[in-house]
């Protein structure tokens, strides 16, 4: 009785991984959007180790890139950076300084050749939060890879809460 009990388990683990797959094939969307996220983690990678290879894999090279902030009459002022001086900060970093930008949670919308992601975010420096906002990034698919070719994010420095040890 316990081998069939047992047997029974087993081949229920192995008919979900069954759907799971099947659905990811009937599903080409879910590939789409893990696509997606390993451009975004692949830019990360690159923003957090100081690898600008991989943030100029991950971009467009005419990629916009912005930033909304409080100003000084309480509204709101945007502000366009240079994506070449940005890329530059990242590879000047000194080697002391850590630089871990958390994505709290990501969420894609995706067709086969365009998509948009939005993610809270916690902005650390050398381990202790700096800021907080969202990021907006706007991706295409150039038929090889998907890149981005937007970002815009907000910058808060209250109302943030961390979430690392």
């Amino acid at each position: 009785m316990k081998i069939i009990y047992s047997l029974s388990i087993v081949l229920s683990f192995l008919n979900l991984a069954a759907f799971a797959q099947a659905k990811n094939e009937a599903d080409p969307m879910a590939n789409v959007q893990k696509e997606v996220k390993q451009s975004i983690v692949e830019f990360f990678d690159g923003f957090h180790n100081g690898d600008t290879t991989k943030i100029y894999n991950s971009i467009e090279k005419n990629m916009t890139l912005q930033t909304i902030i409080p100003d000084s009459e309480g509204g709101r002022t945007i502000t366009t950076s240079n994506v070449k001086m940005f890329v530059l900060a990242i590879h000047n970093k000194q080697q002391s300084e850590n630089w871990k930008e958390e994505l709290l949670d990501i969420k894609i919308e995706a067709t086969e050749n365009i998509a948009h992601v939005w993610t809270p975010y916690n902005f650390y420096l050398n381990g202790t939060l700096s800021h907080c906002g969202i990021n907006s990034f706007q991706l295409y698919n150039n038929g090889t890879s998907w890149k981005i070719i937007a970002i815009a994010d907000t910058r808060n420095k209250e109302g943030c809460t961390a979430t690392k040890d």
